[in-house]
């Protein structure tokens, strides 16, 4: 992975991988690319672990790569599997739930930095 700022040409960049030894090693989450303005990672969770993210400073998308399972968004529902994404706002309270193994890819936009 470079160091921000240092892309100045397309470079491809591991999610399988990445999924791959989160997986292997019963979960976590993998910075795959990290640019001016954007972070890109692979979040992978394994039950019975639970999610245990706080709010972020960065609004994100999380895209389900493989599994599925529900988000809760402060307080709202959201139904997610393979090939769904979804936003979520700088701030908000959310957590995935109902899930045996996920795997996401997680796009922040890195406005404060």
């Amino acid at each position: 992975m470079r160091e921000p700022g240092s892309l100045r040409t397309a470079e491809p960049f591991d999610i399988a991988g990445a999924k791959d030894r989160l997986a292997a090693g019963n979960g976590g989450y993998e910075v795959v690319h990290r640019s001016p303005g954007l972070e890109i990672g692979v979040y992978v969770l394994v039950a019975p672990e639970p999610d245990r993210q706080s709010p972020h400073e960065d609004d994100e998308v999380y895209v389900v790569l493989e599994g599925r399972g529900t988000l809760e968004v402060e307080g709202q529902q959201v139904e997610l599997r393979e090939g769904h994404a979804v936003f979520v706002p700088a701030g908000a309270e959310h957590r995935f739930v109902g899930y045996e193994q996920l795997s996401v890819l997680v796009i922040f936009e890195k406005w404060r930095m």
